[in-house]
């Protein structure tokens, strides 16, 4: 069933769980064993975060992360919810697909030196180093995005909690950014690309001056020298570091500061058009707004340090 809503609503489904429980799950929220999960199966066969809702080619999907999960039998690794659908985690435990909803619109955000793109459950938009939507408070946000499942609201840092409509803007930074509607079909993401604040899981292969990073089947991104280790300090360190400090791991001369700080943002830069060329997220290595930088992981990366 297919159930056209407001602008303002998010696409969202809505299960029940052999318990009796009506669940409504939006596009990045997680099933699995976690109490971090949205949908909880406590169950030992179910891994962490089993799959993924995912809104994708104007769809809503159910992606398998570290499980597979079943429909009719047969196992899946990907299936378009439908109402009527029986999902199988394991034998004996599955959930059962009522409703899908799917909007016309959703709500985005576009700036001056931000591109169009929807806004995804809770969200916040950082000016530094880059302006972007993200889905944790990074260094200094300058705005906060929540839904409340019939409506948005916004909070500008300093300001108060408002509804969000297409008429509101917000100036900082010398920038102007403003709320807009975007066609279901624009805001969905082909197959192998994130959107908003939400992205595919990463799993972080670290072997000191080479990281690999994987991204479901398809194939790795490899880093070696500079770039990878950069990634593997910050690994290591589990928090965000001065660029200082990075930079001396990685150069061994003495350079005057302003010459190590251009060696830092060149190998920075290349880092995330690597990245970026490669369909990943760029602030998966970002500062915090006082100079620290940071591994920006989502609850679904992994890190498996080899070095």
């Amino acid at each position: 069933m297919r159930v056209e809503t407001q602008p303002d609503m998010l696409a969202n489904v809505i299960v029940q769980t052999q318990d009796g429980r009506v669940h409504t799950l939006l596009h990045g929220d997680i099933v699995g064993r976690l109490w971090t999960a949205r949908l909880q199966l406590s169950d030992p066969r179910i891994s962490e975060a089993h799959a993924m809702i995912s809104l994708r080619g104007g769809q809503l999907k159910l992606l398998a992360l570290r499980g597979l999960f079943a429909l009719s039998g047969k196992p899946r690794q990907e299936v378009v919810l439908e109402a009527g659908q029986r999902i199988a985690f394991a034998r004996g435990l599955e959930i059962r697909v009522l409703e899908v909803s799917l909007p016309g619109e959703v709500m985005g955000l576009i700036g001056d030196d931000l591109p169009a793109q929807p806004l995804s459950g809770a969200c916040f938009l950082i000016l530094r180093p880059n302006p972007a939507l993200v889905s944790r408070p990074q260094g200094n946000p300058v705005a906060a995005f929540w839904s409340t499942g019939d409506g948005w609201r916004v909070r500008p840092t300093g300001g108060e909690e408002q509804s969000l409509t297409t008429d509101w803007t917000l100036d900082v930074g010398g920038q102007r950014y403003r709320a807009l509607t975007i066609s279901l079909s624009r805001a969905s993401q082909p197959k192998t690309q994130g959107i908003g604040a939400v992205s595919a899981p990463l799993h972080l292969e670290l072997h000191w001056d080479t990281v690999h990073i994987h991204r479901d089947s398809l194939p790795p991104l490899t880093l070696r020298g500079r770039p990878a280790r950069l990634i593997s300090e910050l690994a290591g360190a589990e928090t965000g570091l001065p660029w200082e400090d990075l930079a001396q791991g990685l150069w061994d001369d003495q350079a005057n500061r302003d010459r190590l700080r251009r060696r830092f943002d060149t190998v920075l830069c290349r880092l995330r058009g690597k990245l970026r060329g490669d369909g990943i997220r760029t602030d998966l290595v970002g500062f915090d707004g006082s100079g620290n930088l940071s591994l920006q992981l989502q609850p679904t990366d992994t890190v498996d340090d080899r070095g």
